[in-house]
């Protein structure tokens, strides 16, 4: 993997002396040689910014990462179309910085009421700092990054930027040019995904326009990097790339010793139409398309109930909280309004082939929709809520047997995952393997939460909670995707489910299936306890829920094979039991519930310098490498999963509900945060190694929006006094 790839500014002495040692200007060479050149991947999932315009015009969601700019998406949050973009510097003579691994980064929000970063960079040299704001235009598909470029040290030095595409959702058939006409560097490329062609194109514009430029292939001659990096200048100027591989564009930009300047990436069907939204983008002018795309975000928030006092004296958890509104608002598609996809990021994606869509964790699952609608229900956006639910029911759910990653979904179920589009026009590689049948539950929770019980809904949720009735209580696989059997969280959430199926059943007059589901719920229930306790398992006093159970004894010595070893699923301890209270299924002094705890902290809680964080269950694998902290899935058998923050949310809930303080996990979730609080899905669980901070996100992804919800979620309940996810329905019927 090439990892330099990425929008690279050079920076390079302009002074006549290091102008004789660079030699003659470059002149246009006409089409690169080097195709295709080398492969391709993403970026680390560690996101420090992302955002996007609050309306449906702007179809373009930026990320930022390692102080650069990483993964763009455009027309829709699951299809990204820039690997990353960053800034080189040098002095034409001695040193060649990229941007990323030269400097030392800090994240500020210049507006904490909107989704707008300021990544500021300064050479570790303390040669000269680059500070860019980024925006994206509301009128149009259009990222703006507003530069300033300062000597620190008194040097001249030029500046280049370099843009790696990767459009279509892959780097691998990229082709790309220079257009004289409109003084921007274009690239194209159409793949056919989720069903039907998608082009896709780019242009890359400056305010100062261009002095130089070049389009070539990664990791060949003809790569302006390489040729930078080799000859501390840009000596080959190559017109165009036709033949579609992993490009590179650099061009120069004229600086002096303190510039400001604005990049405009534009995109577009095709090339004319993204240097068009790039070029009317300068012309409004970075203040103005910044000012407008702050009161967007200002109107949103708006209209939600204000920051709970459990945020709103403290500034980190403020501003977390505010952010991670936001950031699920952000989240949700533009064309296929209700599709929050679960992350804007490839977890580890610097390790993961670029060449290709890879869908990482920018798609949608049913589970983590359901987490993400109940936290802005929390925070007051019941629309999105609506809308997420909506499209569940009218985008997600199968209504005729259908075929997923080796396996065929039934008539009734849910994917593991999809597309923002739904099931439509998806592969079966992008539906996924395998069910899981919380995921069929939830969406009927929130259909039940939000009042959406009209007679279509019903026909809908009765195919549904029929499926549920009929293959429960196993599921193929639980909610951490592996293993199949009897989940206390998978069942909770089927119990719940069901229970508010009744509960819309009978709205709809059909008092026979109201009964079925119902019985159904309390017979798995009063089971749950003698197919998943174990009175005979191998920590503490013996006795706690497992992680899941093959059959229906909890004390055999059943053998569950994992990606590290074989384990007797007695000895697997999970949180997952804590759904049935957070759920309304079992109250919070439940005998099992209370017992399990002990074991629970004993084997996955591990106290950081954050506070107190639990690993998903014990021998979880899926994590960095123990040998040398490269990302999942290298060094495979050699492998931990890291500590979830999202599980200390989970268990404030649980300590809400038994009349417990909770605001220490609350903090700990902020505490765990990123630098553009941003929550991650995992977190370093032991002393500093590999550049990675005890208690700090890890390279998986930032922010996981599953975690963003249950942040904002508990924040809500420390007001609320209790959990506000429970379901009332639910909660009645077993409290």
């Amino acid at each position: 993997m090439l990892r330099w790839r990425a929008s690279i500014v050079v920076v390079v002495s302009t002074g006549a002396l290091v102008l004789a040692g660079w030699g003659t200007l470059a002149q246009a060479a006409g089409d690169a040689p080097g195709a295709p050149g080398g492969g391709s991947s993403w970026t680390t999932g560690n996101k420090t910014a992302l955002g996007t315009a609050t309306g449906p015009a702007s179809k373009v969601w930026f990320t930022a990462a390692a102080g650069i700019t990483t993964e763009v998406f455009y027309p829709r949050a699951d299809v990204p179309d820039l690997q990353d973009m960053q800034y080189v510097v040098t002095d034409g003579m001695s040193f060649v910085d990229l941007e990323r691994d030269a400097t030392t980064h800090a994240v500020s929000m210049p507006d904490e009421s909107a989704l707008e970063y300021t990544v500021t960079n300064t050479a570790k040299s303390g040669r000269y700092r680059l500070t860019n704001s980024y925006v994206t235009d509301p009128d149009r598909s259009t990222l703006l990054v507003r530069t300033r470029f300062q000597s620190l040290d008194g040097g001249a030095y030029r500046l280049y930027v370099l843009a790696n595409p990767s459009l279509a959702g892959g780097g691998g058939g990229d082709t790309g040019a220079w257009d004289a006409g409109t003084g921007a560097l274009v690239a194209s490329d159409s793949q056919t995904l989720f069903g039907a062609p998608l082009p896709v194109a780019s242009a890359l514009k400056a305010s100062t326009g261009f002095t130089a430029h070049s389009t070539g292939y990664s990791g060949t001659a003809s790569d302006g990097y390489q040729d930078i990096a080799a000859h501390r200048t840009l000596t080959n100027q190559y017109d165009s790339a036709n033949t579609g591989g992993n490009i590179v564009q650099t061009a120069q930009v004229p600086v002096g010793a303190d510039t400001t300047f604005t990049l405009a990436l534009g995109f577009g069907a095709d090339r004319g139409a993204a240097a068009a939204a790039a070029g009317a983008s300068l012309s409004a002018g970075f203040a103005a398309v910044e000012s407008g795309y702050r009161a967007g975000w200002h109107g949103y928030l708006a209209g939600l109930a204000p920051p709970p006092a459990s945020v709103s004296g403290d500034t980190l958890r403020r501003r977390t909280y505010r952010v991670g509104v936001m950031a699920l608002h952000a989240s949700e598609d533009k064309t296929f309004p209700g599709a929050n996809v679960a992350a804007l990021a490839t977890p580890w994606g610097d390790t993961v082939d670029g060449n290709a869509l890879n869908d990482g964790y920018h798609r949608v699952w049913s589970r983590d929709l359901y987490q993400q609608a109940t936290g802005l229900l929390a925070a007051g956006d019941r629309a999105q809520a609506v809308r997420m639910t909506q499209w569940l029911w009218n985008r997600q759910q199968i209504t005729a047997w259908t075929q997923g990653d080796g396996v065929w979904y039934g008539p009734g179920s849910f994917p593991r995952y999809s597309p923002v589009s739904g099931v439509g026009g998806a592969t079966p590689q992008q539906l996924g393997c395998c069910e899981q049948l919380d995921e069929d539950a939830f969406p009927i929770v929130l259909a039940d939460v939000l009042g959406l019980t009209d007679a279509g809904t019903w026909a809908k949720v009765k195919l549904t909670a029929d499926h549920i009735a009929s293959f429960g209580p196993d599921t193929p696989s639980e909610r951490w995707e592996e293993q199949p059997g009897k989940s206390p969280s998978t069942i909770a959430a089927e119990i719940a489910g069901l229970v508010c199926a009744g509960d819309i059943a009978r709205r709809n007059g059909d008092t026979a299936s109201a009964a079925r589901y119902e019985s159904t719920a309390d017979s798995w229930r009063s089971q749950l306890d003698g197919w998943t306790f174990t009175t005979s398992g191998f920590f503490g006093d013996h006795r706690y829920y497992e992680r899941i159970e093959h059959d229906t004894n909890p004390n055999d010595t059943f053998a569950r094979t994992l990606s590290d070893g074989t384990w007797w699923e007695r000895d697997l301890v999970d949180g997952g039991f804590l759904d049935l209270v957070r759920l309304g299924v079992r109250p919070a002094s439940y005998g099992p519930v209370v017992d399990s705890l002990a074991e629970l902290d004993a084997v996955d809680r591990v106290s950081t310098p954050n506070g107190d964080m639990w690993h998903r269950y014990n021998h979880d694998s899926y994590g960095e490498s123990q040998n040398d902290g490269s990302g999942w899935p290298a060094n495979h058998g050699a492998r931990t999963g890291r500590l979830w923050p999202l599980l200390s949310g989970e268990r404030g809930e649980y300590a809400l509900a038994a009349g417990q303080p909770a605001a220490s996990y609350l903090q700990t979730m902020a505490n765990a945060g990123n630098a553009g609080f941003l929550i991650p899905e995992q977190a370093w669980d032991r002393p500093d190694q590999f550049g990675f901070t005890f208690g700090e996100p890890t390279g998986s992804a930032s922010p996981l929006n599953w975690a963003l919800a249950v942040y904002v979620r508990l924040a809500v309940s420390i007001d609320a006094g209790h959990p506000v996810e429970t379901p009332p329905v639910v909660a009645a019927r077993y409290r």
